[in-house]
């Protein structure tokens, strides 16, 4: 199953931009045995200031045709890492060969695209920058793969 990270804004050199493509060479070593992988990253950007249905257009561009959507979401179910890892096995398991996570912008992402939305997913009650969620996402996706193969990376 082939993952895509898509998100809303560019991700600049520094410490966020190397931990996530730390934890994303992580999850595609880990993954590949498992059925999952590789992990690709997409960044869209509205130049124009078109707001958040713009952004909407951009973002379902990248999408590759048929994939499983996952948004983050504030408003979205607030997982275990136990049972993301659960999650994204019962995904790999129904034959989705393209899963999709989408991170909005700074006002979040439109309804309409929200709507359409398999599944959406949230870090907790309170809204993180962007540069943030993607570091959090790909040690999930790492972690979730740890879990997966058994690794010690997780302890309970």
């Amino acid at each position: 199953m082939r993952l895509h990270l898509i998100a809303v804004g560019r991700l600049r050199t520094g410490p966020e931009k190397d931990l996530v493509d730390d934890y994303v060479t992580r999850f595609d070593r880990t993954g590949r045995a498992l059925g999952l992988g590789p992990l690709s990253l997409t960044e869209v950007e509205d130049r124009k200031g078109g707001g958040m249905s713009a952004e909407a257009a951009l973002l379902e561009r990248a999408l590759p045709k048929g994939a499983t959507l996952c948004i983050l979401d504030e408003r979205g179910r607030v997982e275990s890492s136990p049972q993301f890892a659960d999650r994204l096995a019962r995904w790999r398991d129904q034959g989705t060969s393209d899963l999709a996570f989408v991170i909005g912008g700074a006002d979040g992402i439109d309804p309409s695209f929200r709507a359409r939305a398999d599944h959406a997913l949230s870090f907790g009650k309170m809204v993180w920058p962007h540069m943030l969620v993607r570091v959090m996402l790909s040690e999930q996706l790492y972690r979730a793969a740890s879990i997966l193969a058994g690794s010690p990376y997780h302890r309970d």
